[in-house]
């Protein structure tokens, strides 16, 4: 038989018993859910997790104003975003060539402002159409949001 001290017992029962709890209920506030690195606040106590497809639209919105490369790409959205967002390189690159092989942006090389070569991303034709597509449906999502989060005539 497998003796093991009783603390370590102890805690991997409690984890198997939290790990059940997490399933037993609707986790609406993420308090137990896996933080991918996607796209994230800056802070990790601040950590928010954003909706998939939130990078692809600000990839596309950034590329709209002309091409960059990637590391341009992730500080514009930093800074436009009054440094809340940040885009790691490990959820930025993957999202480029998502988007090149829905044929949406597409690459070429060049160099950057430091004389570096580096591959710039350029928006397609269909990458504005679904641009204007995708911001409408983030415009309607979140006027849904505010509607249930402020409902007219209740106040605060």
């Amino acid at each position: 038989m497998n003796w093991l001290p009783r603390s370590v017992e102890l805690a991997r029962l409690t984890g198997t018993l939290r790990s059940l709890r997490r399933f037993t209920h609707l986790d609406i506030l993420l308090e137990h859910a896996y933080h991918s690195p996607r796209m994230s606040t800056r802070k990790e106590s601040e950590r928010i997790e954003l909706l998939q497809g939130t990078l692809d639209l600000l990839i596309l919105r950034t590329l709209a104003l002309g091409p960059e490369h990637g590391h341009a790409i992730a500080k514009a959205i930093e800074f436009r975003s009054d440094d809340v967002l940040q885009v790691e390189r490990g959820s930025l690159y993957p999202a480029l060539h998502r988007l090149i092989k829905r044929g949406w942006i597409f690459v070429e090389d060049g160099t950057s402002e430091n004389n570096r070569r580096a591959k710039f991303y350029r928006l397609t034709a269909r990458g504005r159409k679904q641009l204007a597509h995708e911001t409408s449906k983030w415009e309607k999502l979140a006027g849904a949001i505010a509607r249930i989060l402020r409902p007219t005539g209740e106040r605060e």
